[in-house]
């Protein structure tokens, strides 16, 4: 018998592998584990929210005709209508100051938060941000309260064992597990717009929101606030904000701010794509490539210029404009940061001041008063702090209108249009504006830009 047929033999008689058995724990330490020590350590300090707030409804006769109701949706009664939502919070100090999201408590005019052991707080809101999507709350009364430390969200790998705590649906305090499934992304709109974010596959669902993203030390590594889906349950995809950018807004609620300040950077620019890598000789796509420098602009005053791409912020990589926003935000007004950057095939650093935007011009606020026809229109000058604030290019100017007032709105001004000239004068500071409504007139012409678009406005009194 050969040797091939020998072996063959043997592989026919042999008996087959037994497939390895399931197993009950087989030591104490085995039957212990659990995340039970975790949920211990933080639940607690993950509170319910429940807000109240007043909002203007307009009904009108044709409210629910489909086609009718988009056409006369100008006209007819606004009654005011009360709107509840529910949410979860975060206890970060023990003095009472919460952490939870904008979409939650932003515009609340009510706000009640239940502890786990089932004490009340009403709460006042310190500072809120819809661009973030983060609010601070402090608990009026409160002391001595459980709270989470918060982790460097840097040091978070994809991978990382995660808890959600929070109330979804509003069925109580719950808790799911899984882990870090990615990070820094940014490409996404989520709520209010665009972020960056740690993206987990720990279960998250509507009343999640504001709730914690724990790690196995039970430190904070992120708000919850978003999920992808199309039912409007989890499946698997849920968006937090990271830790860092929380500990930069305790601290500025600490102290006194209403309003959350980013450092100004005077910048655009877009991310550098596959072909735009092979054109500046990168060996993968990355960085953010400088499209606009401001004139007043730290990033100008280190000597960045446009076409330079910024690779790295504070030693971390950015590839995209928000994780720019976010890393300069995570920082701070005040000091500097380190940057590197490639301009034509060759990597340098620089370090770059991080200021508050520029209040130049002035905005010099003015309220047309008196009899004028455009009485209660509110504006300002455009500078770059007002434009941070309002979401507008940084390189905006002009005037912007704040208020509309009564007759401005009924013809169909808005708040965030940029007048350009009323009747034959152009406008360029608030001063002109004020001009041209004490020029009066029956017939007025009013040109001015939203969202990129130019508008006009004719109309007679």
């Amino acid at each position: 018998m050969t040797r091939l047929a020998v072996l063959l033999c043997l592989l026919v008689l042999a008996p087959p592998l037994a497939a390895e058995e399931p197993r009950v724990p087989g030591s104490p330490a085995e039957i212990a584990l659990s995340f039970a020590p975790v949920v211990r350590q933080s639940a607690p300090a993950v509170v319910n929210i429940y807000a109240r707030r007043v909002v203007a409804e307009r009904l009108g006769p044709f409210a629910d005709d489909p086609f009718f109701s988009q056409l006369f949706r100008d006209f007819g009664r606004v009654q005011p209508r009360v709107q509840n939502s529910l949410g979860s919070g975060v206890i970060v100090s023990g003095d009472g100051l919460v952490v939870s999201n904008y979409h939650v408590v932003g515009q609340a005019t009510e706000i009640r938060v239940v502890l786990s052991d089932r004490r009340e707080f009403d709460a006042e809101v310190l500072l809120a941000d819809e661009e973030s999507d983060l609010a601070i709350l402090r608990l009026k009364g409160a002391q001595g309260l459980p709270a989470l430390a918060l982790r460097d969200s840097d040091t978070v790998e994809v991978g990382d064992l995660v808890l959600a705590i929070g109330n979804p649906f509003g069925v109580g305090q719950t808790v799911s597990q899984g882990i870090v499934s990615g990070l820094a992304r940014s490409g996404l709109s989520i709520g209010g717009g665009r972020g960056y974010f740690i993206q987990t596959d720990a279960a998250i669902n509507p009343g999640n929101s504001g709730g914690a993203l724990v790690d196995m030390a039970g430190r904070l590594v992120g708000i919850n606030t978003a999920i992808l889906s199309r039912s409007g349950g989890s499946n698997g995809i849920g968006f937090a904000i990271p830790a860092n950018l929380v500990m930069r807004f305790v601290d500025q609620a600490r102290e006194g701010r209403d309003r959350f300040q980013r450092p100004w950077a005077g910048v655009s620019g877009q991310s550098v794509d596959a072909a735009l890598a092979e054109g500046f000789g990168l060996d993968l796509p990355r960085g953010v490539v400088l499209t606009q420098i401001h004139a007043d602009s730290p990033f100008g005053k280190a000597g960045l210029k446009v076409g330079d791409v910024v690779l790295e912020l504070g030693g971390a990589p950015v590839n995209t404009p928000q994780e720019m926003l976010f890393r300069l935000s995570a920082e701070g007004v005040g000091g500097k940061i380190a940057l590197r950057y490639l301009r034509k095939g060759r990597e340098a650093e620089a370090r770059v001041v991080l200021i508050a935007p520029p209040e130049t011009p002035p905005r010099a606020p003015v309220t047309i008063a008196g009899r004028s026809v455009l009485a209660g229109l509110s504006v300002v000058n455009l500078n770059p702090a007002v434009a941070q604030e309002t979401g507008l290019p940084g390189d905006a100017t002009g005037v912007l209108v704040t208020d509309p007032g009564e007759v401005g709105a009924r013809v169909g001004l808005r708040a965030g249009d940029i007048l350009l000239q009323m009747n034959d004068r152009a406008i360029q500071t608030t001063r002109d504006v004020a001009e041209a409504a004490r020029a009066g007139g029956r017939n007025w012409q009013v040109e001015y830009l939203r969202n990129g678009r130019r508008g006009l406005l004719r109309f007679r009194v």
